[in-house]
């Protein structure tokens, strides 16, 4: 078998010249089999595919291994023509991998919701990932059309792993950008492209409550999310107050819980870092191999929660945020693993609650945590605890 004699120019998909969101938003169905076709041929995926499954073949033979993973990719898409096709592909290895990585997946709080209306999700962040990948999951087992995907510029240093993100109805937020000027014309445009998708499309938005992932376990929302988001109705009219911006979003807080973090230690090994050195340097690929620890490490079980709409009784960015925090810890669900970290550091043992840890519970908790450097298992432990910690703070 040898290579494609004709692999495609890498070229940009047709962004139709009157689409303002064309940098940023989801490839289009008319985009899907151009945006396939290139991936099938680009070298640097080929190469990460083959050092992924076919490690020794890839050393030996290179151009071979390379031919074999653009075959498999272009077997895999056969007919696939449109965004729901290329997600139905998806949901199969996601059931694959929900069966061999976690023990029991629930997902509670869609019945409250109207299947017709698009809202905008947003979730505490654990995984890169993992959080929008649950929920879509809740929403096709639901019936209902899966999200578009907020997702950090920082993530995307290679232009297949763009198309994979934007195929899979991820937008980008930009993160990038140098200059106050820039920043906030990319926000603009960012807050009027939620506003469409919402209002207009009716299209339901999954994004995280601040940049980045908890490492430490602590769920806060960032006010300046909350501000990004009410630019284009404020900038729109100016007499519209935060509540108002914010209730025309359908804004609803989403809680998910680990029983454990298939990428724990690095985090762990984050926060040891820039505690002891005061900073941390990512290597290149560390978001990606992140991303893969997540999909492919044990979870156990995991347990996702949706809240109700947000209204318009919020009078600043603060106050929203407060209520998505209020919703999240409300709706985050502790699992034996969190008691058991809190007991193990022994600082709030009126916090602990043995009830429902089992003799098992406590023997794969020892287990994973005999796993962790001893330098690392007070950061460890304290991602665990911490929920435990912030629940009973907010009483």
């Amino acid at each position: 078998m040898t290579e494609h004699a004709a692999a495609p120019m890498n070229t940009t998909p047709d962004m139709h010249n009157n689409d303002p969101w064309a940098e940023i938003r989801p490839y289009q169905d008319d985009e899907v089999a151009e945006v396939l076709q290139r991936l099938a041929y680009d070298p640097e995926l080929l190469d990460a595919l083959t050092r992924f499954r076919l490690p020794r073949l890839a050393r030996i033979m290179p151009r071979l291994s390379r031919a074999l993973a653009s075959f498999a990719i272009r077997r895999e898409v056969r007919g696939v023509t449109s965004v729901r096709a290329f997600q139905g592909r998806i949901a199969s290895y996601m059931e694959r991998m929900i069966r061999t990585s976690t023990t029991d997946f629930r997902a509670d709080g869609l019945e409250r919701l109207d299947q017709q209306t698009a809202y905008l999700f947003i979730g505490n962040h654990r995984d890169i990932s993992l959080d929008p990948a649950f929920v879509n999951y809740a929403l096709y087992l639901a019936g209902r059309d899966t999200v578009r995907i907020a997702i950090g510029d920082n993530l995307l240093k290679k232009p297949y792993v763009t198309d994979l993100m934007r195929l899979n109805k991820s937008f980008i937020v930009p993160r990038s950008a140098r200059g106050k000027r820039a920043m906030l014309a990319a926000y603009q445009k960012l807050s009027a492209y939620i506003r469409h998708s919402i209002i207009e499309d009716n299209h339901s938005i999954w994004m995280a409550q601040r940049e980045g992932r908890a490492k430490d376990g602590i769920d806060r929302t960032d006010p300046a999310i909350i501000k990004m988001l009410t630019m284009a109705r404020r900038g729109q009219d100016r007499q519209a107050g935060i509540g108002e911006a914010i209730a025309e979003l359908r804004v609803v807080p989403v809680s998910i819980s680990y029983e454990f973090d298939p990428c724990d230690v690095q985090k762990a090994r984050e926060l040891y870092s820039v505690h002891e050195r005061g900073n941390y340097e990512k290597s290149e690929f560390e978001d990606i191999r992140s991303i893969v620890a997540g999909i492919t490490g044990h979870k156990g079980r995991v347990h996702l929660r949706f809240g109700t709409p947000l209204s318009a009784d919020f009078d600043t960015p603060e106050a929203v945020a407060e209520e998505i925090d209020r919703q999240v810890l409300e709706g985050y669900h502790l699992f034996p693993s969190h008691y058991l970290a809190l007991e193990a550091l022994g600082d709030a043992p009126e916090l602990v609650d043995l009830g429902e840890v089992t003799d098992a519970d406590r023997a794969r908790f020892q287990a994973r945590l005999a796993e962790v450097p001893e330098e690392l298992r007070s950061w460890w432990l304290a991602q665990y605890a911490n929920p435990v910690r912030s629940r009973a703070a907010r009483g």
